[in-house]
């Protein structure tokens, strides 16, 4: 067999910093780890090529090559994953898909030759089998849960590394927490599944040896899951590995919010090499919180939370959500004092999107509040649901928030926040730092300090970090690019006055 993995574009979106990989000299920010694992499940003698549309054009040549197009794909893919199976179809080429986009809306992909949905560990072996006796089904819909401690190591020779600004491995999938907006439970269910401390090493272990060397993001939609395993045995293996490589890796991750409440995770996880967590935030509100079920917001000081996590050296990067049922005009503002205060640099804020098969979804079906199927873009202004809030003050309050809390004085006021608040440990950033840092470092200065609007912040943030926390520059560096690029995003989404949102429709619908 002939295989061609094939992984579709990624929009414009906060999480695609298209605008931040310049400076470094990289194409994408993630290889596609869903299709490189895949890879390893295949048997051994048959032919495979990966085509990542992040960073490679994808030829008719390299379709017609190819017996089967292995296609994975988030939501937020969903337009080119369309594209490629167009392709496919022209060519006759026979196509593959899984991944979360075609478990959630396989429905919606009638051309798509075999549907393997769920956990390839459960559903990609009943393909194969029934592929080598010749009688492939079209559906393979997934059975139970797969013990993730047998998931082989990704085929990591199959991409070019040097394209990419970070590499990425699993430690665990599920997450104990059940937000009503989150698709997370209905894809990999409530019980945190994890591998073995050695199989972690393991994963490091081949990434070093193929010469990796700087960020590692654990694509885990909750790290923290089980924190009694990260405590006892997990994190003490990392950090016994690291110290002996001599700190190859920094690693970032996501989190829930109760990583505040224990600081020995907190500093067990600095002494593994972790410098970044994003956290679910998403209201100042305690009010949402309840009304969506996500319990372990209530309760707490937030922003003191979020400042216990800076203190213990770990930086927070937010989420936020507008467009919650019990939400009002006043959210917009209450959003960005909260932003502000907590000095969370990256903060990505989004309208509430309606994910299919989540309990928002089922119950806004029910309410007959739906109006169409989900982007998967957390920055798209486009309300596939009839918001309690008058669409067009959503729209504009969202605009305006996010206009505001990236324009260079609300930025760059938020980034000295962080600065004077976090309390970074382990191994200098200037010790780790490579050709591509130096790079982007002169390159920041050329873009942002002298040809940037921001250029007088820009200077007042080197200059400080410089003489105060010099230990702390490359990081202040880093945080600016990442400012351009989140600029240059809200731009977009504040560039139109409706920002393409069919707000007269849901007006019309919500009246």
């Amino acid at each position: 067999m002939k295989i061609l993995l094939v992984y579709p574009r990624y929009p414009d979106t906060y999480w695609s910093f298209r605008h931040a990989l310049p400076f470094i000299g990289k194409k994408a920010v993630f290889p596609p780890l869903g299709l490189l694992t895949v890879a390893a499940m295949l048997p051994t003698n048959w032919e495979m090529r990966l085509v990542d549309l992040n960073v490679d054009r994808l030829s008719d040549r390299d379709l017609m090559w190819a017996d089967y197009a292995f296609i994975s794909a988030m939501t937020v893919q969903r337009e080119s994953a369309k594209e490629v199976l167009d392709r496919c179809r022209t060519l006759g080429v026979k196509t593959v898909g899984g991944g979360p986009l075609f478990t959630t809306c396989h429905d919606e992909f009638p051309d798509v030759t075999h549907l393997v949905l769920g956990e390839a560990e459960v559903t990609l072996p009943r393909f194969l089998e029934d592929l080598e006796k010749q009688t492939p089904q079209r559906l393979y819909l997934p059975a139970g849960r797969p013990d993730i401690s047998f998931t082989p190591l990704p085929r990591w020779e199959l991409i070019d590394r040097r394209q990419y600004a970070s590499m990425n491995i699993q430690y665990s999938r599920g997450c104990p927490f059940d937000c009503e907006f989150c698709d997370i439970t209905q894809l990999f269910g409530r019980e945190p599944r994890t591998k073995a401390a050695d199989q972690v090493i393991a994963e490091l272990e081949a990434l070093y040896n193929v010469g990796w060397r700087g960020g590692v993001f654990f694509v885990d939609d909750n790290f923290i899951g089980d924190r009694q395993k990260l405590k006892s045995d997990v994190l003490p293996a990392m950090i016994s590995w690291m110290k002996e490589r001599g700190y190859p890796f920094f690693f970032y991750t996501e989190v829930s919010i109760n990583l505040a409440d224990d600081h020995i995770l907190m500093e067990l996880m600095v002494a593994a090499g972790f410098r970044e967590v994003f956290v679910g935030i998403e209201s100042p509100e305690e009010e949402s919180h309840r009304e969506t079920g996500k319990i372990q917001n209530c309760n707490r000081d937030l922003v003191e939370s979020v400042k216990r996590i800076h203190r213990a050296g770990l930086q927070v990067q937010g989420g936020f959500i507008v467009g919650f049922d019990t939400d009002t005009p006043a959210i917009f503002e209450k959003q960005l004092r909260f932003i502000q205060e907590s000095g969370i640099v990256t903060a990505m804020v989004g309208i509430l999107m309606v994910l299919r098969g989540t309990k928002l979804h089922h119950r806004l079906s029910r309410e007959g509040r739906l109006l169409s199927g989900s982007s998967g873009n957390n920055t798209d202004i486009f309300l596939n649901y009839i918001p309690l809030m008058n669409p067009r003050v959503l729209v504009s309050g969202y605009q305006r928030l996010v206009r505001t809390i990236y324009s260079p004085d609300y930025f760059y006021a938020r980034l000295m926040t962080f600065l004077k608040e976090y309390r970074p440990s382990g191994p200098s950033q200037w010790g780790m730092l490579h050709q591509r840092d130096i790079r982007a470092f002169f390159r920041s200065i050329w873009f942002l300090g002298f040809m940037g609007k921001e250029r007088l912040h820009y200077w007042k943030v080197f200059l400080w970090s410089l003489l105060r926390k010099p230990q702390l520059l490359p990081l202040a560096i880093t945080m600016a690019i990442y400012g351009f690029h989140f600029r240059t995003v809200a731009d977009r989404i504040c560039s139109s006055p409706d920002g393409g949102v069919d707000a007269e429709g849901a007006a019309a619908m919500q009246n």
